[in-house]
């Protein structure tokens, strides 16, 4: 009987499968008191969103922190804002309910009116500088380092690099195992972390690889951040010139 042929998509959603079965007996303290991983409820479109868009090698590959509550958490997909998520990447899918959901971030998928800022700068850049998303995704992907969604009692997002060592140190580990395979898997020749602590982690994760890949960041897009609320597309395009990820012509 002949092998199945296994692509790419195949031992990226794998390893992703992988580091969702080994968080998910992880516990975190108060003042987490919700946790939930679209790795889990939102996996169809996770798949549907590396199938199409993931599954060859890529020259670029960018990096963010976690899912925020209003893009990966509700679709999935790396800064998956609805609105980019249904009409640029032209994914679609179903999303269970999670039970561990706040109240006051509930997860309603597709179906979710609220947009989030980040995600809508980020995949609205893309879609303005590169036109289709397959001109984008020729050289690029997207990951995000940890796929889990902390809130505090109050509905306040919380992020991981803000947990204690004795909560966060397995749960980096496991995300750091991810992150070596799916470089090793895309062989890029530029990571580029999507804000400091994705930097940092892209810099902590190669320091002792053998060829690694060439590690360049750029400003989060977050509204939180006084310098992209000044511009962050301008300032997204300048970084990628000044560190030569793209050539100058793809920021003219």
């Amino acid at each position: 009987m002949p092998r199945a042929i296994v692509s790419l998509a195949d031992d990226i959603l794998a390893a992703a499968a992988a580091l969702r079965d080994e968080i998910s007996p992880l516990r975190f303290a108060a003042p987490v008191t919700h946790v939930t991983n679209p790795l889990d409820y939102a996996w169809e479109l996770h798949e549907a969103w590396v199938r199409t868009w993931g599954d060859t090698r890529r020259r670029v590959l960018l990096m963010g922190m976690n899912p925020g509550p209003w893009g990966m958490a509700q679709t999935g997909v790396p800064f998956g804002e609805v609105a980019a998520v249904r009409n640029w990447l032209g994914l679609h899918g179903q999303v269970a309910v999670p039970a561990g959901a706040h109240p006051k971030r509930p997860v309603e998928g597709m179906d979710c009116a609220r947009s989030e800022v980040s995600g809508r700068r980020l995949w609205g850049y893309f879609a303005e500088r590169f036109g289709t998303p397959r001109a984008f995704f020729v050289e690029h992907f997207v990951v995000n380092y940890c796929p889990l969604v902390f809130c505090e009692e109050t509905g306040r997002n919380r992020t991981p690099d803000k947990l204690p060592a004795a909560e966060s140190r397995p749960l980096f580990e496991a995300c750091d195992r991810r992150l070596l395979r799916v470089i090793e898997l895309y062989a890029p020749e530029w990571v580029v972390g999507v804000g400091g602590f994705a930097r940092k982690k892209l810099e902590a994760v190669l320091k002792d690889h053998p060829q690694p890949p060439r590690i360049g960041w750029i400003l989060h897009p977050s509204p939180a951040s006084p310098a992209a609320n000044r511009g962050w597309a301008p300032a997204a395009a300048k970084q990628f010139l000044e560190q030569g990820i793209w050539p100058s012509q793809a920021a003219d």
